[in-house]
């Protein structure tokens, strides 16, 4: 099987184009692919395929093998591939996802795909739609108890469940004790995606992700989008936000006249190979 290994911000993914090759158990391969001992090593398996509702269909595997609803990184990363590998000439695309269709503009140097804006859509906010248990909706700065501590936090969907919870040190953040207690927590159903985020001004934040089903990620789409909806919710930064992550930088605002947030970041392709199934 051909596989290509991308990368947005050190997010990485297998992404296998399914013009071109089959796979018969994708959660499967996804796990023996992302082992990163011996496999290829990744976050998980994006596949790249025809859509009936746009112009390509992609599904997200985690490095545990469910699937995803959506990956803001691996989406910007699906656009470079369909252009640079030539399976479409437009900069303005549309890509199927499990969250739904998702419009994306490319911007192209040299010929190549150095950076995507993409059109997340519409936060979800309504507790029993993200999906989590709480005492009102939307779940802004609401009390939830995990590891014998006690936590404020702030529930968003993007297509995918995430919890935001505000710390002052990203860096030094125990995520490893941490993100398993929230993930698991019995208050998410379909256990969530949480996302540790510290605010260093009305403009800039920092944010660390322990992403469901793939433990921690050095950068994660959807749940820098929440963080930011997270913090505008609660006060705490303008619309447009800077959000540094473990492997890069990612632009993220909020419109609020139509309510979709945009994600502006780089997508970066390391290497292709071939891999036995």
């Amino acid at each position: 099987m051909k596989f290509t290994k991308m990368h947005g911000c050190g997010n990485d993914y297998v992404y296998v184009n399914l013009f071109e090759e089959q796979i018969e158990d994708a959660p499967a391969l996804s796990i023996r692919v992302a082992d990163r001992h011996f496999g290829i090593g990744g976050d998980g398996l994006i596949t790249i395929g025809p859509s009936d509702k746009a112009d390509f269909r992609m599904r997200i595997y985690n490095a545990d093998g469910s699937e995803a609803e959506m990956c803001g990184n691996g989406i910007r990363c699906v656009a470079k591939y369909v252009y640079d590998h030539h399976l479409t000439n437009q900069t303005t695309i549309r890509i199927e996802s499990g969250a739904g269709v998702k419009t994306l503009d490319l911007t192209v140097e040299n010929g190549l795909v150095s950076r995507v804006c993409v059109d997340m859509g519409e936060p979800i906010l309504e507790a029993e739609k993200i999906p989590v248990v709480a005492e009102k909706s939307p779940v802004i700065d609401e009390p939830i108890t995990a590891g014998e501590r006690d936590w404020k936090m702030t529930c968003v969907s993007m297509g995918n469940p995430h919890a935001v919870l505000f710390v002052d040190d990203v860096k030094t953040f125990d995520l490893d004790t941490y993100g398993p207690l929230f993930e698991h927590h019995k208050r998410f159903p379909n256990r969530t995606n949480t996302e540790f985020v510290a605010v260093h001004s009305r403009k800039e934040v920092s944010m660390r992700v322990w992403e469901r089903g793939s433990a921690e990620t050095w950068a994660c789409g959807t749940g820098a989008c929440a963080s930011v909806v997270a913090c505008i919710l609660n006060g705490l930064t303008e619309d447009e936000v800077l959000i540094h992550l473990r492997g890069g930088d990612l632009t993220i605002r909020w419109d609020r006249q139509s309510n979709h947030v945009f994600m502006t970041g780089p997508a970066t392709e390391v290497f292709e190979g071939e891999f036995p199934l």
